[in-house]
């Protein structure tokens, strides 16, 4: 297997780790990258970029991360929060007024980023192409009322928190939560990571590889919260390689990047707020991230859940790492972050390759594992 990048010797288990995912686990196309105490020390690509393996996985390849997107809609929400201009425990009307609407006056801005707003869904049928379209989608989760009490369960927004928590950064900003996170997190840190892809790109982005399945498992009762998240917005994986969907901000779910560019973008966050010659935010507003806000059930993913400001939580019975301090998402079919706040390390996988499920699997797990071995 022809592996290229850099590996510092005493992460060698990931290279190997990396090496198994393909030559065992059926990668087609990825890359690996980890910073400790700040500084690359994994960073490593192979494969190709399309089922027919005629086009290499190179250097600069992107692909579309689908959750993963998530935690840098968080950061944005973050980095807000740390310069004074958002409140977390406020009311989310305070910033969108038109927000106050059935039930919802004392939802909270923290609610978004811990996935219990009662808004993970839509009341309305909406079609693919409608998630193109902010103003509508932004419009139909003002007037809705919540599915349950917001703050009492964590329920999985699986593409609505990206139009909650963006919509906020909008009103707050003026910019769209794409072209803040571009001009304040992925300019800065030099990450090469899209929410709203220009198509002068288009060319270095990898083809999706689906799993043939939904993102959740059939049979699921009509009128229950999981079946109505994802029915409404829809969510299709081959939509992910039109030029719609590319070009749209989908703060949830439409994120283009590599391993090495979602690791620039989320490595200040495990070492105390810098990176990179850059303090995005303080050590103060680094750990919050981690503040625990909810746990129990989620009432979408059917499993139990801790959630922080928009990192999921290490827990004992879904340990992450050896560490306590360690947020963690991922995005569908095996796309990974984590940042651990206490070993200063950040760890990403991302790949071309669809695994059925969205909580993971084993590919991204080996190697955050190895790369645990390695400390």
């Amino acid at each position: 297997m022809e592996i290229h990048g850099h590996c510092d010797p005493q992460f060698a288990q990931v290279r190997d780790s990396f090496i198994e995912n393909f030559e065992v686990h059926g990668d087609l196309g990825a890359s690996v990258a980890i910073t400790l105490e700040g500084e690359f020390v994994v960073d490593l690509w192979a494969g190709h970029k399309n089922a027919a393996k005629t086009e290499a996985w190179e250097e600069h390849t992107l692909v579309n991360v689908w959750s993963t997107t998530k935690t840098m809609a968080a950061l944005c929400a973050l980095v807000l929060s740390d310069r004074g201009a958002i409140d977390l425990q406020a009311p989310a009307a305070e910033y969108w007024p038109e927000f106050a609407q059935n039930g919802k006056e004392d939802v909270k801005v923290s609610h978004f980023l811990s996935h219990s707003a009662g808004l993970s869904g839509l009341d309305r049928a909406v079609s693919q192409g409608d998630l193109y379209d902010w103003d509508l989608i932004c419009t139909a989760l003002a007037e809705q009322a919540p599915w349950w009490s917001p703050g009492s369960a964590s329920g999985y927004h699986a593409i609505t928190q990206g139009y909650l928590i963006g919509e906020i950064v909008r009103r707050v900003t003026g910019r769209s939560l794409g072209q803040f996170f571009a001009d304040e997190i992925a300019g800065p840190m030099g990450a090469d990571f899209w929410i709203g892809t220009p198509d002068t790109i288009f060319d270095r982005i990898a083809d999706l590889i689906p799993p043939g399945t939904d993102a959740l498992p059939s049979g699921l009762a009509e009128d229950s919260v999981a079946a109505r998240t994802f029915s409404s917005p829809p969510v299709v994986a081959e939509a992910a390689m039109t030029k719609g969907w590319r070009q749209a901000e989908i703060p949830a779910a439409n994120g283009h990047g590599n391993a090495r560019s979602v690791v620039r973008a989320q490595t200040a966050l495990a070492n105390g707020g810098q990176a990179f010659g850059v303090e995005l935010l303080s050590k103060a507003g680094a750990a919050r991230a981690l503040e625990l806000q909810i746990e129990g059930e989620d009432l979408v993913l059917g499993v139990p859940s801790r959630f922080g400001m928009g990192y999921g939580l290490s827990a004992p019975d879904f340990p992450m790492g050896p560490n306590e301090r360690i947020g963690f998402w991922g995005g569908w079919g095996g796309s990974t972050i984590v940042i651990d706040q206490d070993a200063h390390l950040c760890c990403s996988y991302v790949m071309n390759k669809m695994f059925p499920g969205v909580l993971g699997d084993t590919r991204g797990f080996n190697l955050l594992q190895a790369a645990y071995g390695s400390l």
